[in-house]
């Protein structure tokens, strides 16, 4: 399926599979492919519950994501995404994250991953993010550092202790995390992927979430939760027991867990 002695490219069946998954075609430029994903593939956090070992590694990212359907969060869904992206000419780059939390603090190094990518189209480098839930619909332009508009929201970008320091992303004048500029291996977010399923401290292992982007908003399910947003509008509905939360799950995203996910007592 991956082309030997490069692990991070897919061969032709594999890009065709990957592109039938998100709903695109080779023709499709770096925006729409990015676009297609984000509707396609949900950010979730549901192998954890489930007692399924996320593995850094690409045949197994392309083996969930491609063959099986299922989401991710940010180092499976951005790693799957580099190697499709590659695939297709994009050079493609990891950067480490500090995701920016309660209080304007920002977490530890390695607690997100994001994609830096030279746009073949137009020679541009853009940030590219298909793992970070609610985010922008699009890439963003890498050198700008004015305000841009995304379908998501308004985005900037800004330098932090200069122009060879790290760069603050910001969403509707909120900053949400601060982005290393030394590029990263796949491998060194292995240990921090671990700590995100193991550790009690970590936001995932206490919660529940599968989300992805709709034509009109985003739909999720949290616990029982379900949440649509269209056009701006919030809806919830509380699913009652466990053939309907199945379900929304099978129906909103196409997966099939086997048992309904739970977040462990005590966690």
């Amino acid at each position: 399926m991956y082309v030997p002695g490069a692990p991070s490219l897919l061969d032709a069946p594999a890009v065709d599979a990957y592109l039938d998954r998100i709903g695109a075609d080779r023709d499709a430029s770096l925006a729409e492919l990015q676009e297609r994903h984000l509707l396609s593939v949900p950010f979730e956090n549901l192998g954890i519950h489930l007692g399924e070992p996320i593995v850094l590694d690409p045949p197994a990212l392309f083996d969930k994501i491609v063959t099986r359907r299922r989401g991710g969060f940010c180092y499976e869904l951005n790693g799957s995404f580099a190697a499709l992206l590659s695939s297709l000419g994009h050079r493609c780059a990891f950067l480490g994250a500090k995701v920016i939390g309660a209080g304007d603090r920002l977490g530890p190094p390695f607690d997100h991953m994001a994609l830096l990518v030279d746009d073949h189209a137009d020679a541009v480098r853009k940030l590219v993010d298909v793992g970070f839930g609610r985010f922008a619909t699009h890439p963003l332009r890498w050198e700008e550092r004015g305000d841009q508009q995304d379908a998501a929201g308004t985005f900037c970008l800004l330098d932090v202790d200069g122009p060879d320091g790290d760069v603050d992303v910001s969403m509707d004048g909120r900053r949400q995390y601060r982005l290393e500029r030394r590029e990263r291996e796949l491998a060194e977010f292995g240990p921090t992927c671990w700590w995100q399923q193991t550790s009690p401290d970590s936001h995932f292992t206490g919660s529940l979430i599968c989300s992805r982007l709709t034509p009109t908003g985003r739909v999720s399910i949290s616990g029982d939760l379900l949440i649509r947003t269209d056009d701006g509008n919030r809806h919830e509905h509380t699913l009652a027991g466990d053939d309907e939360i199945l379900a929304a799950y099978r129906n909103e995203f196409g997966i099939e867990p086997a048992t309904v996910p739970r977040v462990a007592a005590g966690r």
